[in-house]
């Protein structure tokens, strides 16, 4: 056996090709708990999970538990399921080598560690590696979770404006389980023939402002359209709660920065542009090689000290005490003249 992606797995699992052990590590719960779910649910039928079914959770539990349900043969069924939920927290995890070497093939044992990697020099990690089904959850870069939101919604029949998906992961971050959550919530509030999601559901049924966000704050200010900037700056100002200044001038500088290196950039057809920059969808080149258009490197330099120094000043240094919505209208003033 080897380190096997997801849908590898979950197709696996489908066809019922089952394997001793499954072990599931990393720092995204997300795909974990799909696994650990898929398995629970679904390998065994209603009438088998009573004598079958075997959950336990780390810091309740010892080793030797594991190795007692794990070694058990299944009544009436073909298999069992034994699941270490939390299993970080397995005192003497290394102790359990000793059934690793040797899994009784109708277990099912499914080892959920989150939060962490194992170490693979040491001999536990060798031994999951070569005798069970070895997953490894990692976050997913900012960037790609426009993305993962689309491929979500496609797998379900529904599909998203970029706009409305870019909307999405900047204001809930990098938490697949919470905005799987709120696009099943989405899901649920489109009309029967409805199939797309948009800007606008996202603003009437989440709360995220479709005129006053940062996707709009960086259109404005690449198109140096002083009016709408300043009123969503404005907006920003009387809303830090929902648009902290920490959070708006990282958005921006990476924006700048990006178009920074957009200058140098040889080929500059749409496909490369949107690798190299690793946008979040094709939808947005427009806006950076427009951007481009209206700043020279010498002013999107100039723009990112400018970022850099409001960043400073939001943070208190020099004893700085401004509040936030006024270095927000003065950094904006600065950018745009």
């Amino acid at each position: 056996m080897a380190v096997e992606s997801f849908d590898k797995i979950i197709s696996d699992l489908k066809k019922k090709e089952y394997s001793p052990v499954y072990f599931l590590s990393g720092d995204e719960p997300f795909y974990i708990d799909q696994i650990t779910n898929y398995i629970q649910e679904n390998v065994l039928n209603e009438s088998e999970l009573t004598f079958n079914l075997t959950v336990l959770y780390g810091k309740d539990s010892e080793v030797s538990n594991v190795i007692d349900s794990s070694k058990r043969f299944p009544m009436m069924s073909t298999h069992q399921v034994v699941i270490i939920r939390e299993a970080q927290d397995l005192k003497n995890f290394e102790d359990l080598s000793h059934y690793i070497e040797h899994p009784l093939k109708s277990t099912l044992l499914v080892i959920s560690y989150k939060y962490k990697s194992l170490d693979k020099r040491k001999k536990i990690a060798k031994l999951l590696i070569k005798n069970s089904v070895f997953f490894e959850s990692k976050k997913l870069y900012d960037d790609k979770l426009p993305g993962w939101i689309s491929n979500y919604l496609s797998a379900k029949k529904y599909s998203i404006q970029p706009k409305a998906a870019a909307l999405l992961a900047e204001f809930l971050g990098s938490d697949l389980s919470k905005i799987a959550n709120e696009l099943d919530k989405l899901i649920i509030t489109l009309d029967e023939n409805e199939k797309t999601i948009t800007p606008e559901h996202i603003e009437k049924n989440i709360g995220i402002s479709k005129d006053y966000n940062i996707y709009e704050l960086q259109s404005a200010l690449g198109k140096k359209d002083v009016l709408k900037a300043n009123r969503i700056i404005n907006y920003f100002a009387d809303n830090q709660k929902t648009n902290h200044i920490t959070r708006t001038i990282s958005s921006l500088y990476f924006f700048f920065s990006k178009v920074l290196i957009y200058y140098w950039i040889k080929d500059k057809s749409q496909d490369n542009v949107f690798r190299t920059l690793k946008l979040g969808s094709p939808y947005f080149v427009k806006q950076y090689v427009e951007t481009a258009g209206r700043y020279n490197p010498n002013k999107v330099i100039q723009i990112i000290a400018i970022l850099r120094e409001y960043d400073l000043k939001s943070k208190g240094f020099e004893g700085n005490n401004t509040p936030a919505g006024e270095l927000l209208k003065e950094m904006t003033f600065k950018i745009l003249h």
